[in-house]
C-alpha cells in the first residue's frame, strides 16, 4: 500500500490553528505560526485567528506567509506533524494561482563578464523599474 491510499490518522475533533499549521506543514515550526497568528497573518472563517483558536472540519484558514495569501480548507484535523504526502491530503488547497504577470524576469549575465559598469547599471534600473527609455547612453 502506498502513502496516497494509506489511511489518514485519526485526530481530534479540533485542535489549535497553530498546531494544526504545523502539522500539515504549512509553516515550518509551531512557534512561526503562532507568530504568523499573533502577526494578524492568519483567519479563520474569516475572522482573525488567535494561535488557540479552535480549526475543526469545513473551517477555512487563510495563511498569509513568505509575501503569499494561502487559502485552504480544513478536510482532516490532525495535531501530530505527518509525512507531506499525508498532509497535503488535510486539507483542500483553494489558494488562486497568480497572474502570469506577476512574475518579474530574471535578469542574468554572463559568468566571467564582471561587474556592472555605470552603463550597465542605469540598463539595469531601467529593466526592473519598467522605465521608459531615456536619452541614449553613450
Amino acid at each position: 500500500m502506498n502513502e496516497s491510499s494509506a489511511p489518514l490518522p485519526s485526530g481530534p475533533e479540533s485542535t489549535r490553528v497553530d498546531r494544526w499549521l504545523w502539522a500539515v506543514r504549512l509553516t515550518k515550526t509551531r512557534s512561526d505560526a503562532a507568530q504568523a497568528c499573533r502577526g494578524g497573518h492568519v483567519r479563520v472563517n474569516d475572522r482573525p485567528a488567535k494561535p488557540a483558536t479552535a480549526v475543526r472540519v469545513g473551517d477555512e484558514v487563510r495563511v498569509r506567509l513568505h509575501g503569499t495569501t494561502r487559502t485552504v480548507d480544513v478536510s482532516h484535523v490532525i495535531a501530530k506533524r505527518v509525512g507531506a504526502p499525508i498532509a497535503t491530503r488535510c486539507y483542500v488547497d483553494r489558494t488562486p494561482t497568480p497572474p502570469p504577470e506577476a512574475t518579474m524576469p530574471v535578469i542574468r549575465r554572463d559568468r566571467g563578464a564582471g561587474r556592472p559598469t555605470k552603463r550597465d547599471r542605469r540598463m539595469l534600473d531601467r529593466l526592473r523599474n519598467d522605465l521608459p527609455p531615456g536619452p541614449p547612453l553613450s
